[in-house]
């Protein structure tokens, strides 16, 4: 099966083809650092992990780049406010989205470099790009000159001259009110570093560029960023590179926004969710399984209630898992590539559709729940090792260590309270009242938790729950 990707730049999906066989450089634009992340912020995280997962699993060597910006118009102001040095804002929250990446289960990148680790990089991009024509220098600033390509405006479909321009461009000596500035001079008592041009520091797009081509090399297979990174950042790198004799990248990969009430969340609209916040009341796995089980180029409409519902979706999944393991009397569970279902393996190369991978998984779930009610233990096996093998290409497996510790404490508190509830209905049959008894009972149906008794003793699963206005 070929894997297929929807490139941004051809508007199309593509068949994948990497530029050396058997290997893929991914550079996805990470964190500017100047505030603690949102889910809105770590929904790329996730959905280029499962990128990166799914191409390992395919056999592929994958070189995966995700940068910092460390140093921006923001971090300075918030330093500023704050009267710390810039650094001090950039690495504390820095270490805020590593910690929310690694909560949400997402592999460390190969590489993560920082803008200002990389100025001597930029200095060299930059002199290259004024000496082929395509930038000029004006009272300390680095100007790109978009006219002098041809091709300015491609990925994102538009023509320079139906670009906005900027309003104080004559004051900055633009040749033109669209050039973008890829260094700018210092101002009093900001960050900067010496260069031929004087003192000042990067521009936003410029690093991208330089660190690109010093990790990945002049061309490499897939960039990735948000929606709202393609114009004017996205646009502004391949502009850069490409007039410093880079290929750049081939494929051009974005997720969409994650909105509230409609609208993109964002600080600006002062409707962020912070992920630290969010996790104090939401299980990590069920917000892994909420971000990457929309399509990652659809719109995601992000609510407490919606990651709840997800999350018992998940636990329809876990709970297979536990009372398998428990039939088979297993205590691991290997993970075997070929057991997984051929229309996962099928789903997920056509522009990783993790939507309908995981409806697959739910349907092998089904089929094996009642198999394990006739007692076909060779059946259930066959399931059990395709689920967790499938879960373990998406970052999702529950048996894995990771997921083990984080979930561990939140399902021993539902496992007892559910245990109160169920002792409660054994001690009214036992007096024989049973309207308490089948009320209980209902109750726990109501809001997602089934049970069953068994020889063995009552059991319970967590499925989705009746609605409110039910009966």
């Amino acid at each position: 099966m070929t894997l297929r990707i929807y490139d941004t730049s051809a508007r199309s999906v593509r068949d994948f083809i990497p530029i050396e066989s058997g290997q893929v450089g991914i550079y996805l634009c990470g964190a500017t650092v100047q505030a603690p992340p949102h889910v809105g912020h770590i929904r790329s995280g996730v959905a280029f992990d499962v990128i990166r997962r799914w191409l390992t699993a395919s056999g592929y060597n994958v070189t995966f780049v995700r940068n910092v910006t460390d140093i921006d118009d923001k971090i300075i102001h918030n330093a500023g406010h704050d009267d710390v040095p810039y650094w001090v804002v950039a690495f504390k929250n820095e270490r805020a989205f590593t910690a929310a990446y690694e909560a949400l289960g997402c592999l460390a990148p190969t590489a993560e470099p920082r803008a200002t680790g990389h100025i001597p990089e930029m200095i060299d991009m930059m002199q290259e790009i004024i000496d082929a024509g395509h930038g000029y220098a004006q009272n300390g600033d680095v100007y790109f000159d978009v006219r002098s390509d041809s091709t300015y405006g491609s990925l994102s479909g538009q023509k320079i001259d139906d670009m906005l321009a900027a309003n104080d461009a004559v004051a900055q000596g633009k040749r033109d009110p669209r050039d973008f500035a890829m260094w700018k001079a210092a101002k009093p008592d900001e960050p900067h570093w010496d260069t031929p041009w004087g003192p000042g520091r990067p521009g936003w797009h410029i690093e991208c560029s330089a660190m690109a081509r010093k990790y990945l090399g002049m061309s490499f297979d897939i960039h990735g960023g948000g929606i709202d990174l393609i114009f004017p950042h996205h646009e502004n790198e391949i502009a850069q590179s490409k007039a410093a004799g880079d290929g750049f990248a081939n494929y051009w990969m974005h997720n969409a926004w994650v909105t509230t009430a409609g609208e993109k969340m964002s600080k600006s609209l002062g409707n962020s969710l912070l992920v630290s916040e969010v996790l104090t009341r939401i299980e990590p796995l069920h917000l892994r399984y909420y971000l990457a089980g929309s399509h990652y180029r659809s719109m995601l409409e992000f609510s407490d209630a919606a990651v709840q519902e997800a999350g018992v979706g998940f636990e329809r999944i876990r709970g297979f898992i536990t009372r398998a393991m428990e039939s088979l009397g297993i205590s691991e569970v290997e993970i075997d590539s070929h057991a997984r279902a051929a229309k996962f393996d099928a789903e997920m190369n056509d522009d990783f559709g993790v939507p309908n991978a995981i409806a697959v998984i739910h349907e092998v779930v089904r089929d094996a729940n009642s198999k394990m009610a006739s007692g076909d233990s060779d059946a259930v096996q066959t399931a059990l090792v395709s689920v967790v093998s499938m879960l373990e290409v998406l970052g999702m497996n529950p048996l894995d260590a990771h997921w083990k510790q984080e979930s561990a404490g939140n399902q021993e508190v539902i496992a007892q309270l559910v245990q109160v509830a169920i002792d409660q209905r054994a001690e009214a049959r036992a007096r024989k009242d049973f309207e308490a008894a089948d009320s209980i009972r209902d109750e726990l149906d109501r809001i997602g938790i089934a049970l069953e008794d068994t020889k063995e003793g009552v059991r319970f699963s967590i499925r989705a729950p009746q609605s409110k206005d039910a009966n």
